[in-house]
């Protein structure tokens, strides 16, 4: 089924979504993108470069110039930082990032055309069926309790979760939100292969 289909996932911080991401793209034999690791890319290179995370204009134009490969590493520039994108000071940091319409702007563009590049895929993110690809085949968004998702990012702690949600469901820029025609689904209430086995009847 390699390039013949488009998954969009979207949910909140710890509802599942590289962990489904990554079993449907291996059920399916479809590339994966995790657009989240584009926006912690940019946060890691403004905190390297000393940038004021509020600071609209230079935190886009460092979205504008920062090279980035995602995969099963995470490259910007040249440097692995796959392991760097998940320490706290880049996830106190990426929702503010996140939040600047013009790094949006910049990596919608960049994400249609990993799209178009593979001819699909399993795209993971905050707006992939609301902004990036509103036409995806399915459309799911993940959602699960606070206890489960904080949790799952026990090294956030439940406060840095909650204020990641706040921050993502009230940003002006594609906010967090159920896009339209998405199935919602509980992935505390469900495993994994439960989970993927229900996408793949869908298709």
């Amino acid at each position: 089924m390699r390039g013949s289909v488009t998954v969009a996932i979207d949910g909140p911080a710890g509802s599942g979504k590289s962990t489904l991401s990554r079993a449907l793209a291996t059920r399916l034999g479809l590339h994966r993108l995790d657009t989240g690791a584009m926006y912690r890319s940019v946060a890691w290179a403004v905190l390297q470069q000393g940038i004021d995370a509020d600071d609209r204009e230079a935190v886009a134009e460092v979205a504008r110039d920062l090279d980035i490969e995602v995969d099963d590493r995470v490259v910007a520039d040249g440097t692995d930082i796959t392991e760097a994108i998940r320490g706290p000071e880049v996830s106190a940091t990426v929702s503010a990032v996140a939040a600047n319409p013009a790094v949006r702007a910049v990596m919608v563009e960049r994400q249609r055309r990993w799209v178009d590049a593979h001819g699909g895929g399993v795209v993971e993110g905050r707006d992939i069926g609301s902004v990036v690809l509103p036409d995806a085949d399915v459309k799911l968004f993940l959602t699960a309790s606070p206890e489960v998702r904080a949790a799952r990012r026990s090294e956030e702690g439940a406060e840095a979760v909650a204020r990641r949600d706040r921050l993502d469901s009230t940003r002006t820029a594609s906010p967090l939100e159920v896009p339209e025609g998405a199935r919602v689904i509980d992935t505390g209430a469900q495993s994994v292969d439960q989970i993927v086995e229900e996408v793949v009847a869908w298709l």
